[in-house]
């Protein structure tokens, strides 16, 4: 079956995103990795990107918190720090795939103010052909339930999609349901993948 859209996951695929040495550097790791299995930021943080307000979750979180009130308040504050840089030969991938007429699509765990943040710095976010960002969904990645509503809104299903993601429990939910994917390690691999599958050519692929 022929692949008809290309999917991308955003964080650590298109942009970087990590909080971890923004706290390193402020409080140092030991203080970092205190403050994370005190408060249970990745919990937070999947609260927004199920939809939740981006800075009344944030700092609500820190209220709970008070010892830990001005880091957990730094998420919101300092937010765009852990979200830099982007990767230039995926972004160039997306608009190569773009060039050639194949759909680009998005589907990132993300909130709806903090996706809106990004791309003012990223303003490729803007241009994907669909969106499928998870705080406008409801619903986050790996639930079936965020592929099956791709699944319906495009109108393609299996191997007609090709999805890549950094992490391995999204890309396996999304191979469940027959789509072919490639796990992200880095931009050139992608960039291979997407030769191999006669997306594009090896020139086409590179900046």
């Amino acid at each position: 079956m022929t692949i008809k859209a290309v999917v991308f996951d955003i964080g650590n695929v298109l942009i970087h995103w990590d909080p971890v040495p923004f706290y390193d550097n402020l409080i140092g790791p030991e203080r970092r990795k205190q403050l994370f299995e005190q408060t249970g930021l990745d919990e937070m943080n999947e609260l927004v990107d199920l939809g939740h307000p981006f800075r009344q979750t944030i700092y609500d979180w820190a209220d709970k918190h008070p010892e830990w009130r001005e880091e957990i308040r730094m998420w919101h504050d300092h937010w765009i720090e852990f979200a830099r840089p982007e990767i230039p030969l995926s972004v160039h991938l997306m608009k190569a795939l773009q060039a050639k007429g194949i759909a680009v699509i998005s589907l990132s765990n993300f909130g709806v103010d903090s996706y809106d943040y990004a791309a003012t710095f990223y303003p490729f976010l803007r241009e994907f052909d669909q969106d499928f960002v998870s705080g406008h969904m409801r619903v986050i990645k790996p639930d079936p339930e965020i592929y099956a509503m791709l699944e319906a809104k495009t109108k393609l299903s299996g191997a007609e999609l090709i999805f890549t993601d950094d992490r391995a429990d999204n890309i396996f939910a999304a191979s469940e349901r027959g789509w072919k994917t490639h796990l992200f390690t880095d931009p050139e691999g992608w960039a291979a993948r997407l030769v191999a599958e006669g997306l594009l050519t090896e020139a086409e692929a590179q900046p």
